[in-house]
């Protein structure tokens, strides 16, 4: 039997968070996109992924510990494609710690982006598939304001108050 027939296999599950259902696709065991209803560039499954919810059990265990507040750093194998550039933005991105924020122009100064270039930064992080755990969420404007997260703004605040970076605010 050959155990390598479903490696090329795109495969997917969803599941319930308190941001709404997530999307997790994958390949052979490493995650490629986590993505939430009415994300801008979020995948649609298509009629050749195969559902396996058992391929995703630990990214599933890790995000429910995560919105319990039980895991503060995701261990998972995931992998995205994206220009040198964009993988360069992620990396960095990965090493912001959990319960704080940067700012756009303070991760573009840390790669060495020019000023004048700080956009690209921003698109870089607007062009990650992998939302929540490749955590884009915790960057924010210089003036403290949050914008341009692919999952939405409001989502973005929910992280960060979840995470401890934000205050709640009082309705």
């Amino acid at each position: 039997m050959d155990t390598h027939a479903h490696t090329d296999t795109t495969t997917f599950t969803t599941i319930e968070s308190p941001l709404g259902e997530l999307l997790l696709v994958g390949r052979a065991g490493v995650l490629t996109s986590l993505s939430m209803p009415g994300q801008r560039t979020a995948p649609a499954v298509r009629a050749d992924w195969r559902r396996d919810d058992d391929a995703f059990s630990e990214a599933t265990a890790q995000l429910a510990a995560y919105f319990a507040g039980r895991l503060t750093r995701f261990d998972l194998r995931f992998a995205a494609d994206g220009t040198d550039f964009q993988r360069r933005v992620w990396q960095a991105v990965d090493a912001i710690p959990y319960g704080t924020t940067t700012t756009y122009g303070a991760l573009g100064a840390r790669l060495g982006v020019a000023r004048a270039d700080t956009p690209a930064v921003g698109a870089a992080l607007g062009a990650n598939p992998l939302l929540i755990v490749r955590p884009c969420h915790r960057v924010i404007g210089a003036d403290g304001s949050m914008r341009g997260y692919a999952g939405g703004v409001e989502r973005k605040v929910r992280l960060l108050t979840h995470e401890g970076a934000l205050q709640p605010t009082l309705v």
